[in-house]
């Protein structure tokens, strides 16, 4: 007993240093943890400030901006009077656009203020973006993200009605883009997202060709194409580099629809000859599709790529359950 009790003031003392050592090791985990978190919210005002000095600096003073945004104006109205009933006329869709003058500081300051939209009566308008890049690291990418918001905001849509997704976002990228309000996708979609019928601008910029062969065969019928209007790489550009066995084989459902759309060229300057070219708007007339032969519809096999070179997108590594409309 004498033994036991004196042993015991020995174990209480050499206990007491290892419950210290364990709470300074929680405490250091915490104050990292800190440190990281304060970091982030640094990186990520710098990143704000950046996107903020595109759209002010390089797009809003450029003939660039205001061309662009009326040619996919222009088109996107084309698309909402053929809508059965109409989702508003023209007239009120893009009546506050007002395309003949600049923006004004007003203007610029909601377009650059995080998390906020203006008022969403303007325009039904869903918006999905594919593929954006590295904007926290890379210019081009910046310039891109900043022309989507200020058009966001200019014909606005709200930006919880515009969903972002890219596998290469970085988590800085990813709180950057929670912070300015943007719906930022979960998974890796792979271009198969139906509209639903909806009036849904998908902006694809420099995407891979099978991405916008995917989001064609999710949207697989007149109805649902009438809906489609896509900011991406130029149709008559991928017709005329591929060789067309190769376009019907690996991407049929570009192949099948190129006598059914109308495309409408980005204007090209010298200071965005990097960023946006090779860029079209493309959207899909009634009559157009209704004209095209009934058994074009009735193929509607999955794209597999299987031996396709030069995919140029990334894979899901799970299957996605998508069925066709």
């Amino acid at each position: 007993m004498a033994a036991a009790a004196e042993a015991s003031p020995e174990l209480w003392q050499s206990a007491a240093p290892r419950r210290r050592s364990a709470t300074r090791r929680l405490r250091r985990k915490e104050n990292e943890a800190r440190g990281r978190e304060t970091e982030l919210e640094a990186d990520t005002k710098v990143v704000l400030r950046r996107l903020q000095e595109a759209d002010r600096n390089d797009l809003l003073v450029s003939a660039f901006w205001s061309s662009a945004l009326e040619t996919v104006s222009r088109c996107l109205t084309e698309q909402l009077a053929q809508q059965k009933p109409p989702v508003r006329t023209p007239l009120e869709a893009f009546g506050d656009l007002h395309l003949d003058s600049p923006l004004s500081e007003s203007d610029v300051a909601q377009a650059s203020r995080p998390g906020e939209t203006l008022d969403t009566g303007a325009c039904c308008v869903k918006c999905v973006c594919y593929g954006i890049g590295n904007f926290a690291t890379c210019i081009t990418a910046r310039v891109q993200l900043a022309f989507l918001l200020l058009f966001l905001d200019k014909c606005q849509t709200p930006r919880s009605h515009c969903w972002v997704y890219d596998p290469l976002f970085s988590p800085l990228e990813i709180a950057v883009l929670n912070t300015l309000g943007v719906t930022v996708l979960s998974e890796n979609e792979e271009g198969k997202r139906s509209v639903c019928g909806e009036l849904t601008i998908f902006y694809m910029l420099h995407c891979g060709t099978a991405l916008y062969n995917n989001l064609l065969w999710s949207n697989w019928s007149a109805d649902a194409l009438s809906k489609v209007v896509i900011v991406g790489n130029s149709f008559k550009g991928l017709e005329e580099r591929l060789l067309a066995r190769i376009l019907q084989k690996n991407y049929p459902y570009i192949a099948k629809i190129l006598d059914g759309l109308e495309e409408v060229e980005f204007p090209q300057t010298p200071e965005y000859t990097d960023t946006f070219n090779d860029t079209s708007v493309h959207w899909f007339p009634t009559q157009k599709l209704e004209q095209l032969p009934r058994d074009l519809w009735t193929f509607r096999e999955e794209p597999d790529y299987q031996g396709c070179e030069d995919l140029e997108i990334i894979r899901r590594t799970d299957p996605l359950t998508v069925n066709p409309p």
